[in-house]
Parts: C-alpha cells; sequence; structure tokens
C-alpha cells in the first residue's frame, strides 16, 4: 500500500522550518515523520503528516512549493536485523532504494520505515509475500 509523502523545498535561512512547521500546526495537522536534506541554499524537507492533502493545500497557499510522493511504510520487526531482513528481500529482487526514514508507531511501538523505491508496485508486492505489515494512509490518520 502507498502512501503519501510531501516534500517541502524550503530556503536554508533562519526562520524558514518553524514558518512551515507553525503552518501545518496552525492548521492542526500532526507530524507523523520527518527528514531533512539540505544544500547551502535549499533544504527539502519531507514529512509523512497525519492529513496530506489538507497539508498540502495549506502549504501551497501560504507559499511553499510542495510536491507529492508515493513511499512505503513498512511496520519493521523490533529484533536484531529487523532493517536487514527487509532490505534483503528488496535487494534480492533488485529493487533501487532511493531514500529511507524510520519513526516509531505510538500504538504497536515498532518501527515504521518509510521507502522510496523505484519500482514501488514490486516492492509493495515483495513485502506483502513476505507477510510484512505496509501502513495506508488511514492507518497515518489515527495514529
Amino acid at each position: 500500500m502507498k502512501i503519501k509523502q510531501l516534500s517541502v523545498f524550503i530556503e536554508n535561512k533562519e526562520g524558514r522550518l518553524k514558518k512551515t512547521i507553525n503552518t501545518l500546526v496552525k492548521a492542526d495537522i500532526n507530524i507523523r515523520a520527518l527528514s531533512i536534506a539540505d544544500t547551502s541554499k535549499f533544504g527539502i524537507l519531507r514529512l509523512i503528516v497525519s492529513d496530506f492533502k489538507k497539508a498540502k493545500n495549506i502549504l501551497e497557499e501560504d507559499g511553499f512549493v510542495v510536491k507529492e510522493t508515493d513511499v512505503i511504510a513498512v511496520e519493521i520487526p523490533d529484533e536484531t536485523n529487523g532493517l536487514g531482513s527487509v532490505l534483503t528481500i528488496l535487494d534480492k529482487e533488485e529493487v533501487n532504494l532511493e531514500y529511507l526514514y524510520a519513526f516509531v508507531s505510538k500504538q504497536s511501538h515498532q518501527a515504521i520505515v518509510v521507502f522510496r523505491v523505484q519500482n514501488i508496485e514490486k516492492s509493495i508486492k515483495l513485502l506483502k509475500n513476505e507477510n510484512l505489515k505496509l501502513l495506508n494512509q488511514k492507518d497515518l490518520e489515527e495514529f
């Protein structure tokens, strides 16, 4: 199951990240996970949020450039090599991993790893065949 990630392009200037977060707070949007990649001039804030449509609209209305991306969120077993076992599944089938980041579920107390892969449909099938739990958009709303 795919979920939506928002990528917000922000200037690498003092106060820009805070402004972005405040925009979401004012709209009562909960951030489930985030990742920041930056260069000297700008940053990319990747977000998993409770209401991606509302978040995208409110950020764009506030002047931010926002991109919507499909990603996979997988519940990873809390054990030695939990992540490694998932990476092995993808690697065996030559799925190219572009990036990943993680957060912890309040409900299950398990690690949730967000994967951006080149072949998302193939990856979903592989992970489901291994009986791994994939989150859907509704799961993110209910956290």
